[in-house]
């Protein structure tokens, strides 16, 4: 099968309203297909799904612990935050420690997620700055790395030192070459890859150890279990990353895209998860990738994260139930 298949299913009473279709795929430690639905070589761009690969070196190079970064701050490297305090003051103190300012950073700016930031940010006069970027994150560790290799500033660059080797780790642990890249939101180039890829990349990460044989393998398993143990540094209060990467205790770690892609990383049984909802819809990755943690036992269907975002109910104004998104029991 190569088309997109129906993964999510937007119901208003007795009827069907919409239908959200995608591919998605489980890979085993060996990289090969456990299961798959659609077309597992789609082309796809991973968008901020996989920024736990665009970490790889800061941990390969050294620099992350020539720095002392610590498990929080990895885990904000592969953050998609919400720009709340919490993500503003770890990267302004990530920046100082780097001898660096927000003026370093080229991720650009806007305004908060976090409402209570935004709405205090308001009533001060005051305006958003590159720290509340989502991917201020990443980006403080992009110029950590920078500083250890002493490139040039400009490191979004796709012929940058950096993202040269952000490109071979890309690469290396997709078990692909990629077909060409797009620029990301937070202008740093995101590498193009197949559902199988990207699935094949989490599986990378999920079999691999901190006393592993190779210095990527380590690299993959800090990141994880950083990503794990602070859910609410990887994207924040609210956001189905951290709730469902709480609600599985820390044994999964999870990351969305925007588009509509989502991976999951499963240590435990060493299977990673790819997936992208064709019409970009974030409702049904979030649903899809709820309905495949369920599927594979390691996420409770009755958890409250879990009922946000799989049968999850649908009011209007009034807070009456006018229907439900549910998964389109294809898993």
């Amino acid at each position: 099968m190569t088309s997109p298949v129906p993964m999510a299913e937007v119901w208003r009473g007795a009827f069907l309203e919409s239908v959200h279709s995608g591919h998605a795929v489980i890979c085993d430690a060996s990289g090969g297909i456990v299961q798959a639905w659609g077309n597992p070589d789609a082309i796809i761009l991973p968008r901020s799904s996989c920024k736990m690969l665009q970490a790889l070196p800061l941990l390969d190079s050294g620099a992350a612990d020539a720095a002392g970064l610590t498990p929080e701050d990895l885990a904000f490297s592969c953050a998609s935050h919400q720009g709340a305090a919490i993500h503003t003051a770890r990267a302004a103190a990530w920046l100082k420690g780097l001898d660096l300012s927000q003026d370093d950073l080229r991720c650009g700016t806007h305004d908060p997620y976090d409402t209570d930031t935004r709405d205090a940010l308001l009533l001060s006069g005051e305006t958003a700055c590159q720290l509340h970027n989502n991917c201020s994150g990443k980006h403080c560790g992009f110029l950590t790395v920078n500083k250890h290799l002493k490139a040039g500033p400009e490191y979004v660059d796709p012929n940058h030192p950096l993202q040269l080797a952000v490109r071979e780790a890309f690469e290396d642990v997709t078990g692909m070459d990629s077909p060409g890249f797009g620029i990301d939101g937070c202008s740093a180039p995101n590498f193009a890859t197949s559902v199988h890829g990207l699935a094949r990349a989490m599986a990378f990460f999920a079999a691999s150890s901190e006393g592993g044989a190779t210095v990527r393998e380590r690299s993959a398993a800090r990141l994880t279990r950083a990503m794990a143990s602070f859910p609410e540094l990887v994207a924040g209060e609210g956001r189905a990353c951290t709730e469902l990467m709480r609600a599985m205790g820390g044994k999964v770690a999870i990351k969305t895209g925007a588009e509509a892609v989502f991976v999951a990383i499963l240590p435990d049984q060493k299977l990673g998860i790819a997936l992208k909802i064709t019409d970009g819809a974030t409702r049904a990755s979030e649903c899809a990738i709820a309905a495949l943690l369920v599927k594979l036992g390691v996420l409770n269907a009755n958890h409250p994260a879990t009922l946000k975002r799989l049968n999850a109910p649908i009011t209007n104004r009034k807070g009456t139930v006018t229907g439900y998104l549910r998964s389109s029991n294809v898993f």
